[in-house]
């Protein structure tokens, strides 16, 4: 199953290109369809993210950003291990503005690993509930 990448996401989210933001359009027809199957990894749900609240570049929303990956995270033909993680890390990064999402997917892994722990400097982890930081 061919992996997707970044740009074909954001044609798709983003609607601004003529030629290629209807390709990406029929494509994830296709996937909501379970007619075609791509692959989804973490590196380009975070990319995805980057580029979408980038202020230099389309300055979303972190709520809409977080509905639509969720969406496309939920279609039949995406297929990504562990989806849960993923929207859940969706929903931290919505919840706590002050944790970027690759901090809200750290968070996810320590919730999946009692006790609940990460080792970092970053003192914004301190205000989620139930996590420890421990700086090394």
């Amino acid at each position: 199953m061919p992996p997707l990448d970044t740009n074909v996401i954001i044609r798709f989210l983003t609607n601004d290109d003529s030629v290629l933001s209807p390709r990406a359009y029929a494509l994830f027809s296709q996937l909501s369809a379970g007619g075609a199957a791509v692959s989804l990894t973490e590196a380009v749900l975070v990319e995805c993210v980057q580029v979408l609240s980038s202020k230099n570049l389309y300055n979303q929303p972190r709520a809409q950003i977080a509905r639509h990956l969720g969406t496309i995270i939920r279609l039949p033909g995406v297929k990504l291990l562990r989806k849960r993680r993923y929207l859940r890390a969706l929903e931290l990064y919505v919840a706590w503005p002050a944790l970027s999402f690759v901090d809200a997917l750290l968070a996810v892994y320590a919730e999946e690993s009692p006790p609940p722990t990460v080792i970092s400097f970053d003192e914004g982890f301190d205000r989620l509930p139930g996590l420890t930081r421990r700086a090394p």
